[in-house]
């Protein structure tokens, strides 16, 4: 065996989803909200003036690849970090690295750093300076939301692109490129995979390619040849490769399953909201897709009429994570029935819409100067600061404006007055609330 043969099995024991990875845009599967031509990211990518960012975003949606291809396309150096197992010395040599080939070869040297969410504050400090220095461009990708999960100090100095689920047509389109690519893919295999085979795999992927792949994989080292001499995929190897049932129904039924699952949370029919949930999950659907629909749907549709709605149904989602399936199906159960009996109320999506309306319109950003930070102000500024009533020094609270003027008397949360918001109303009229 020569260098050239060792090198080849190398490639090919990688797993699929390693060997079908994106090095181009060209190549690079959904996201189109963030790499769609003429995009910002795109146009930074093209001109390699690409600055410091966080990718954050489900597992298996593009992250690292994205950033992969970013390395492959610059001209700048690339260091590669996971925050799991990097600590503040590999930082340092990093930067050190980054400084020398600015000084020395006028390069930029990007660094990506895996799970970045996993960065602790001595971390996140000795890299900060590089960054913000511009002595090296930082690039994290992380499954966290990174504006409760990172320093902040970092956080402020990235521009955050949020990633989503892939579609399933994404998904699909991939896993049939994969089929027939003979390069990175199963093409020399002579697979062939029935679309009910694929549709499944994509659907239970729940928007993880990389899952997709590693099922489309398995299935292809465990299923037999056929008297043609293909290995030939069919519905029953997919649903055991991906470990999950094919829905017990059409994609039209699937839809209007969930549709009259939310609608009968909506309108309290604690027993259709059970059955469809039931048809949903028995059928082959993620629990965890109806448990984050009771969340939302505990919060649009009961809300401030009964608040403990909403801890009901986290609490739900969180035995379903922790716990599984089928034990966790009681508190679930639990939670669905909560919800449907609770009395509702839609104000809080009111409140939320007329205030995001007015923060996108108006935007009226002069904050009352007794509500501003004027910790290190000048002495007007801190006498400013000494006309803010401390609503303690008044029994819990105090009639004061905290809208910006151009909205001082807007009203986004009104009360319905059912269930828990009734004591909501009393409780304002005891504080003499005038709105």
């Amino acid at each position: 065996m020569d260098l050239f043969d060792f090198n080849n099995n190398e490639e090919t024991a990688k797993p699929l989803a390693e060997r079908m990875r994106a090095n181009s845009l060209g190549e690079f599967i959904g996201q189109k909200h963030i790499v769609a031509e003429g995009s910002l990211l795109r146009r930074a990518i093209a001109t390699d003036r690409l600055g410091s960012c966080i990718f954050y975003g489900p597992p298996g949606c593009g992250k690292t690849t994205l950033a992969n291809i970013i390395a492959l396309g610059t001209n700048g150096e690339f260091i590669k970090l996971n925050a799991v197992n990097a600590g503040v010395a590999d930082v340092k040599k990093a930067v050190e690295t980054a400084r020398e080939n600015l000084k020395l070869y006028n390069k930029r040297t990007y660094l990506l750093l895996d799970e970045c969410h996993r960065f602790n504050k001595t971390q996140s400090d000795s890299l900060l300076p590089a960054i913000e220095q511009g002595t090296i461009i930082f690039i994290g990708s992380t499954t966290e939301n990174p504006y409760a999960a990172m320093t902040p100090a970092i956080v402020s100095r990235c521009r955050v692109f949020e990633f989503r689920h892939l579609t399933d047509e994404d998904i699909i389109g991939a896993l049939q490129s994969a089929i027939k690519n003979r390069h990175k893919g199963l093409g020399k295999q002579n697979v062939v995979a029935d679309d009910e085979a694929i549709k499944h795999i994509a659907r239970m992927a729940a928007g993880d390619l990389r899952s997709a792949y590693n099922a489309l994989e398995l299935a292809a080292m465990t299923s037999g040849t056929d008297e043609n001499g293909q290995v030939h995929i069919t519905l029953a190897d997919a649903e055991q490769s991906i470990q999950r049932k094919a829905l017990s129904y059409n994609e039209d039924a699937y839809y209007d399953f969930l549709s009259a699952f939310c609608k009968s949370l909506r309108g309290s029919d604690a027993n259709a909201a059970l059955y469809y949930a039931m048809r949903l999950i028995e059928g082959g659907c993620d629990p965890m897709l109806v448990a984050r629909r009771l969340v939302v749907h505990s919060a649009e549709d009961v809300g401030m009429a009964d608040p403990r709605a909403l801890q009901i149904a986290t609490s739900a989602m969180y035995a379903l994570e922790k716990i599984g399936y089928p034990e966790a199906m009681i508190p679930l159960s639990e939670a669905i029935v909560y919800v449907c009996e609770a009395e509702k109320s839609n104000s809080v999506v009111s409140a939320m819409h007329a205030a995001q309306a007015d923060a996108r319109e108006v935007r009226d950003d002069n904050v009352p100067p007794y509500l501003r930070d004027n910790s290190f102000g000048s002495k007007e500024d801190k006498a400013q600061s000494a006309k803010y009533k401390y609503p303690h020094n008044y029994g819990g609270y105090v009639e004061q404006q905290y809208l910006p003027d151009a909205i001082k008397d807007k009203v986004y949360y009104t009360p319905s007055g059912n269930g828990y918001e009734q004591e909501v109303v009393r409780i304002r009229a005891r504080k003499g609330k005038k709105r």
